[in-house]
């Protein structure tokens, strides 16, 4: 009689250890995965995120449904003091180009130091940064405009975002 106790009692016991759930991660399928993986940079502003990431999360049924042809493109522009992007979506909601432009953002260290190594002396007194994407050719150009100045001399120049002179 013991023995068929403890035998239900391991039983009992391990049901219960098999019955747990495993959670698993939350999965985002994205017709937009190509600019998900572009854009998704390490040196990227939180500005600049929050603004893509109103381009991704965009509901563009609505003005779909205005457009009769698969290959229609309209183009939606988003826009906040510091910055704005022109984005063109086709009628699935497939981002096929972005203009984005941002005022005074946080400048990567490789161009804050090529900046300072090739003008030491210089200070910033102002930059923007531009990226441009585009889905064919499946690229993405950043640039950043930077105004510096010494004493009262003020030059403009433009670098990638390695911090290699345009």
């Amino acid at each position: 009689m013991k023995k068929i106790l403890f035998g239900f009692l391991i039983f009992g016991l391990t049901t219960q250890i098999n019955s747990q759930t495993i959670e698993l991660s939350n999965t985002v399928i994205s017709v937009n995965y190509k600019y998900l993986d572009a854009t998704g940079l390490d040196h990227t502003p939180k500005r600049v995120k929050k603004l893509e990431d109103e381009i991704l999360n965009y509901d563009h049924k609505e003005l779909s449904k205005l457009y009769d042809k698969i290959d229609d493109i309209y183009e939606i522009s988003f826009s906040v003091p510091e910055g704005r992007i022109i984005a063109a979506y086709d009628k699935t909601g497939k981002i096929i180009r972005t203009n984005e432009k941002y005022k005074n953002v946080k400048l990567p260290l490789a161009v804050m130091q090529s900046i300072s190594k090739r003008f030491p002396n210089w200070g910033i007194i102002e930059d923007t940064y531009l990226i441009k994407y585009h889905y064919n050719k499946d690229s993405l150009t950043q640039e950043y405009k930077v105004k510096i100045k010494n004493d009262d001399k003020t030059i403009m120049i433009k670098t990638d975002e390695k911090g290699i002179f345009l």
